[in-house]
């Protein structure tokens, strides 16, 4: 635990908040953004960084979830409910983005010692939890089979998830991300991606499998805690937390450095995600 909570004590946060802008570009800015950071804060050009982001309607797909026999017409049904579809660049499988939901990214430089995959992990959980200490719940990281994307990291009250962790590395940089329902009904987010997945799949068999998703093991932190939580509350909690282990917090965007760094890393995220989402 104190090793993971070492990570979260760094002498200086840079806060870049795109969880008002973010909702006006597509999700691949995003994926674009946390590369370019990996490599700018592993290169020691920028400190320790926090991205916050929130992106409108869409379904962030997962490599295997491009390899199901169906997709072109689970990819169409998720287009006719109003969501826009890309591909992520890590891991993972189906996620729903939309304005209740949002993401955080902490960036760090693995240095050399290296950080376990399972610390990075573990300091996202240790913060959400102590974002969230003032309420008499306890935050527990487990599987949630059922759940959309399911993972180890998977953060549950009771057993209903209400975010995932993953990560991400490169250039010495490590992202870890997490994305929280802040508000809204879980289970429908939920009952969209069994959806997706029923018409996506079939009867069909396949090498991989395919979550088998329960839409009553999902919430919103709002329906958890039965608070009525805004985007805007919970990045309060979310910069106070953070403070705590910060010598300095400060607001900041991407730097001169970083600016070509990220039209290059964006352009290979869109070249990348085309020629997936073009071999459905």
């Amino acid at each position: 635990m104190e090793e993971a909570l070492n990570l979260l004590e760094q002498k200086e946060w840079r806060i870049i908040d795109q969880s008002q802008s973010g909702r006006f570009v597509s999700a691949l800015h995003s994926f674009g953004m946390d590369d370019t950071l990996c490599a700018s804060v592993g290169a020691g050009l920028s400190p320790a960084t926090a991205r916050s982001w929130v992106h409108d309607r869409t379904i962030v797909l997962g490599i295997q979830d491009t390899k199901l026999p169906f997709i072109n017409a689970g990819v169409q049904f998720l287009q006719q409910q109003g969501y826009d579809c890309i591909v992520r660049n890590s891991g993972g499988l189906a996620v729903v983005l939309d304005e209740g939901v949002l993401n955080i990214t902490l960036v760090l430089q693995e240095t050399e010692k290296g950080i376990d995959i399972n610390r990075g992990y573990d300091a996202m959980w240790f913060l959400v939890k102590e974002m969230f200490a003032d309420f008499p719940v306890e935050i527990e990281a487990k599987e949630i089979t059922k759940s959309y994307c399911p993972g180890s990291y998977d953060l549950s009250i009771c057993d209903q998830k209400f975010a995932g962790i993953s990560q991400r590395r490169l250039r010495k940089g490590v992202a870890v991300q997490i994305y929280l329902c802040v508000n809204g009904s879980g289970s429908e987010r939920a009952q969209l991606i069994q959806e997706f997945y029923r018409i996506s799949k079939e009867d069909e068999k396949t090498k991989f499998t395919y979550p088998d998703i329960d839409p009553t093991v999902m919430a919103s932190l709002a329906e958890l805690l039965q608070t009525e939580f805004t985007i805007e509350d919970v990045m309060l909690r979310f910069l106070q937390t953070l403070k705590k282990h910060s010598g300095t917090l400060h607001s900041g965007q991407l730097t001169v450095t970083e600016a070509p760094m990220f039209e290059n890393y964006f352009d290979r995220v869109v070249d990348r995600n085309e020629k997936i989402m073009n071999k459905k």
